[in-house]
C-alpha cells in the first residue's frame, strides 16, 4: 500500500466531526430541497479558509475549492446532501427531528468524511493543482450530478479525477471493495396514466374501465426485464405501485396507473428498454380503448469506474474485489466523461448493520476517520 505523508485527523477533530454528522442527521433534508444543510455546510467549511467556496451548484450544492502552489490537476471528492422521506426508527439519541424524514443511507456520513477532508486540507494544501469538495444536492432522485454538470459554474470546476466512496452494511467494518469497469446499474422509473370513464357498477358496459389493461400490463412489463445475473444485457423491471379506481363497490373505474422500475448494466439497454416499455403501454391502451400519459422520474445513468482511477483508490487501501457491480444506482457515474476520470468504492459499514434505506440504519462514525484519510492519500499521491 502506497502512503504519501499526509496529515491526520486528530481525536479531537474526529469528536468534533462525529458531533457534526449527529447534528446532520437530526435535521435531513430531502433531495431538492437541502437549503438547511447546504448552509450548515457552507458554515462548518468557512473556518477552515478554503480558497473558494461555491454555493447553490445545481440548486443547493455546495464547492469547496482548496488551491495549490503551482498549476496541475483538479481532484474532485464528492459526497451527497440528501436524505431519505423515511421515517426513523426509535434508536440513536441523535434520531430525526423532522418527522417522516431521516438520513438512512449515510450521506450525514459521507458529509462529515468530506468535512474531515477538508480540515486536513486547511492545514496542508495540496503541492500543485486544486482540491474540489463537491457537496452534491438531489442524489436519491438522481437528478442532482446532472443538475450540477449542466450549472454554467461548474465549468469552471470541471476536474481531472473525481472519487467517491459509499458506506455498505453487509460489508465488514473498514473493509474497501472497488474494481474497475461496471459499478452501478442504470435506472429510471415509469409511471403509466390509464384513463377511461367511470360507471355504475351495475352497468359497467357504460363506462371504459382501464381494469383489463392494469391486468394485462402488470405481467408484461415484468416479462421485459426478468433479472438474473448481472450480465452485459441484464434486464430487470419492478413493479413499484398499482392503483385502480376508487375504493368503492359501487363504482366500476375510470382510471389507474402503475408504477415501473427499469434497470439496467450498462446504458446502451437501457434505451431500448425504455422503447418496449412505452410500445407496450401504447399497444395495450389502445386496445383498451384508454387515453394513455407516461412520465420518466429519477433517471440514474450507470456508473463505470475508470481504470486508472480505482489504480489511485488501490494504491492506497488494503483493496478486495466486489462481488460484482450493484444493482443500486447511484448518479456519480455522470462525473465521468472525456476529461474527468472517475472511481467509486465500497467502505464496509459492519457485517451486522441495517441495510441502507432501513428505518434503523445508522451511520458508524467510526468511518469517518478512515474515509477522510483515504480521500487525503489519494490527494497526496496525485497532487503531492
Amino acid at each position: 500500500m502506497q502512503n504519501h505523508l499526509a496529515p491526520q485527523l486528530s481525536p479531537q477533530d474526529l469528536a468534533d466531526l462525529t458531533s457534526w454528522r449527529r447534528h446532520i442527521h437530526q435535521a435531513p433534508d430531502l433531495s431538492g430541497d437541502e437549503g438547511a444543510t447546504a448552509f450548515a455546510v457552507s458554515a462548518a467549511l468557512a473556518p477552515l479558509r478554503p480558497s473558494q467556496i461555491v454555493t447553490g451548484l445545481g440548486g443547493h450544492g455546495v464547492a469547496a475549492v482548496f488551491g495549490g502552489a503551482s498549476p496541475g490537476p483538479t481532484v474532485m471528492i464528492r459526497a451527497e446532501l440528501d436524505g431519505l422521506p423515511i421515517p426513523e426508527a426509535a434508536g440513536p439519541a441523535h434520531i430525526s427531528q423532522r418527522p417522516g424524514k431521516a438520513h438512512l443511507c449515510g450521506h450525514d456520513g459521507h458529509m462529515a468524511v468530506l468535512m474531515g477532508v477538508a480540515r486536513l486540507l486547511s492545514r496542508q494544501a495540496p503541492v500543485r493543482g486544486r482540491v474540489i469538495l463537491l457537496f452534491q444536492p438531489a442524489e436519491e432522485n438522481g437528478a442532482g450530478a446532472a443538475a450540477v454538470l449542466a450549472d454554467p459554474a461548474f465549468a469552471a470546476l470541471r476536474p481531472d479525477w473525481a472519487f467517491a466512496l459509499h458506506n455498505m452494511p453487509g460489508l465488514p467494518l473498514g473493509q474497501v471493495q472497488v474494481a474497475a469497469g461496471p459499478a452501478n446499474c442504470a435506472s429510471v422509473g415509469l409511471r403509466i396514466q390509464l384513463s377511461g370513464r367511470t360507471a355504475h357498477a351495475a352497468t359497467p358496459q357504460t363506462g371504459i374501465s382501464p381494469a383489463n389493461a392494469l391486468a394485462r400490463l402488470i405481467p408484461a412489463l415484468g416479462a421485459l426485464g426478468p433479472g438474473g445475473d448481472l450480465a452485459p444485457d441484464f434486464r430487470l423491471v419492478t413493479l413499484t405501485h398499482a392503483r385502480l379506481g376508487e375504493a368503492a363497490f359501487g363504482i366500476s373505474p375510470g382510471e389507474a396507473e402503475v408504477w415501473a422500475t427499469l434497470r439496467t448494466l450498462q446504458d446502451a439497454p437501457m434505451a431500448d428498454l425504455r422503447a418496449q416499455a412505452v410500445a407496450l403501454a401504447q399497444s395495450v391502451a389502445q386496445a383498451e380503448r384508454l387515453k394513455l400519459s407516461l412520465s420518466w422520474h429519477d433517471d440514474f445513468a450507470a456508473c463505470s469506474n475508470d481504470p486508472a482511477a480505482v489504480a489511485h483508490v488501490q494504491a492506497v487501501t488494503d483493496w478486495q474485489d466486489p462481488t460484482g457491480p450493484m444493482r443500486a444506482s447511484e448518479d456519480f457515474g455522470r462525473f465521468r466523461g472525456p476529461q474527468t476520470q472517475s472511481a467509486m468504492f465500497l467502505l464496509g459499514a459492519g457485517d451486522e448493520t441495517p441495510a441502507l434505506h432501513s428505518p434503523d440504519y445508522d451511520f458508524p462514525d467510526a468511518l469517518i476517520g478512515q474515509g477522510a484519510a483515504i480521500f487525503s492519500r489519494i490527494i497526496r499521491n496525485i497532487l503531492g
